[in-house]
């Protein structure tokens, strides 16, 4: 019975056979139902046919002379014209691995010798009309991919519409988000936050100064989070939080037994900081003789341990801050000259509360968050003349005093309402001539007020120290800058 496709598909067919009457008889059948027939007797002139007419279908002899048919297809297949050519065997051969040959050659059937016309017939209207589906199903596929390729050519240029018009609105944002969420809206201080934003990315030493309490450690916290080494550790050393014959080790590690205590061997910071950035607070503390070997690893990366000859090479940016004025300590030979300058490749000041007003509401707001959570505590409600009389101080100990004086009113605020007590803002003093007093005599001044309302205790729970949130020896060597004097009712 005839394939009903065999009576609506139409095209082009390839005969390839070295037998006549093979070629004859699929010549004349194939011709009367309607398809247009070229035939080749070996496979030589069927490549060279199918390349130049392009059939629709070829009827492929195995067992030919010269090209044998299995290599006659695999060269149609080969070819980037002829590859889509559906390919239909004819053959005697009977071997389930001749078959097998066939179908790994790209062919699509088999037809055995002796076949039945109509059979061929058959499989030729199948196959065409495959092909046929086939084609219309790419050519759907192509219409639909090109027409997803102008919709997204639209949509990225949507994209790049968008983008530019929004451009303006971005860098707003992104220059009104402060780095390491530091609480500030003081134009004055954005200019140090532009500052950090922009040094942060580079490997370029940074050098923090101002006065004690303004956040130079959080400014250092966010030129490494905005570096390119954030991924790696920050590592602290606080200079004057520790002896002067214990900061070298500190600083560069040192082997067993290079010193009296050192039982087992110990990496300094430098070598914990390998790869990522080491924040040297206080560094006008350091001694002289460290000043030197410290010097030496700006300057070639390098350093050995205590107790060692190995010299170690490390990749460590540093960020160093101080509250002194190293300019004076140079002169007054207290502060290398060569090491001023290899720290202060940015310098970077940190301004005091007092240049900075409009952020005190802010930071009270932000403290009674703070540390009324940690006290259980919510405190929703700042009077204003809480935030005045706050504004009116001139805050020698600057964020770290302002931070001391929410705390405690916290402890002492019994409902929701953030209430001073007993605290008063004192004004800021004149000297005895009438003129203002300057910045180390305010200072001084209030190192000796918190020391009196201290009993003159310096460190220790509820010390002078700790209510200026400074480390202990950092207020020793204030003192003894400032000319600070325990008074003989106080020995100890």
């Amino acid at each position: 019975m005839k394939n009903e496709l065999a009576d609506k598909i139409t095209g082009t067919i390839l005969i390839v056979d070295d037998t006549p009457n093979n070629i004859s008889i699929l010549f004349d059948f194939l011709t009367k139902s309607g398809y247009k027939v070229l035939v080749a007797n070996d496979g030589k002139s069927a490549l060279e046919q199918a390349s130049y007419a392009l059939p629709d279908l070829i009827l492929l002899d195995v067992m030919m002379p010269g090209i044998s048919g299995f290599e006659t297809c695999r060269l149609l297949k080969n070819n980037m014209a002829t590859k889509h050519i559906p390919v239909i065997f004819m053959t005697a051969l009977t071997e389930t691995v001749n078959k097998v040959n066939g179908f790994n050659m790209g062919a699509v059937d088999y037809i055995t010798k002796p076949f039945e016309i109509h059979e061929v017939q058959s499989r030729i209207g199948t196959h065409l009309a495959l092909a046929n589906l086939r084609q219309n199903l790419e050519q759907i596929v192509n219409d639909r991919t090109a027409d997803l390729n102008v919709a997204l050519t639209e949509v990225e240029q949507l994209k790049d519409q968008l983008q530019a018009e929004n451009i303006y609105l971005k860098e707003e944002i992104k220059q009104s988000k402060n780095p390491d969420d530091i609480i500030s809206q003081s134009k004055t201080f954005q200019k140090v936050l532009t500052k950090i934003t922009q040094v942060a990315p580079t490997n370029s030493t940074v050098l923090i100064t101002g006065e004690s309490g303004t956040g130079k450690e959080l400014l250092a916290r966010a030129v490494h989070n905005l570096s390119n080494r954030k991924n790696r550790p920050l590592i602290k050393l606080n200079c004057a939080a520790l002896p002067a014959s214990l900061i070298e080790s500190e600083l560069f590690g040192h082997e067993k037994g290079s010193f009296t205590g050192a039982t087992a061997q110990k990496n300094g910071r430098f070598e914990l900081a390998d790869g990522g950035t080491l924040f040297l607070d206080e560094i006008g503390e350091m001694p002289l003789e460290l000043q030197a070997k410290l010097l030496r690893v700006l300057q070639e990366g390098e350093f050995e341990r205590v107790g060692s000859t190995k010299t170690l090479k490390v990749n460590v940016r540093i960020i160093a801050a101080t509250n002194r004025d190293l300019e004076k300590e140079i002169t007054e030979h207290r502060f290398r000259e060569d090491l001023y300058y290899r720290l202060n490749v940015f310098p970077v000041f940190s301004i005091p509360l007092r240049e900075r007003r409009e952020d005190i509401p802010l930071l009270v707001r932000h403290f009674c968050q703070k540390h009324g959570k940690d006290q259980g505590k919510i405190i929703d409600q700042i009077p204003q003349k809480v935030i005045d009389a706050l504004s009116e101080y001139h805050w020698p100990g600057n964020i770290r005093e302002l931070e001391n004086v929410v705390e405690r009113s916290i402890i002492m605020s019994p409902g929701k309402t953030l209430l001073l007590d007993d605290w008063s803002p004192r004004k800021l003093m004149v000297t005895a001539k009438g003129s203002l007093m300057t910045m180390e005599e305010c200072e001084r001044d209030h190192i000796i007020y918190i020391l009196t309302k201290t009993n003159w205790k310096v460190s220790g729970k509820n010390g002078a120290a700790e209510i200026l949130d400074m480390v202990p020896t950092t207020l020793d060597s204030r003192m003894r800058k400032l000319g600070i004097k325990r008074p003989s009712q106080f020995p100890f």
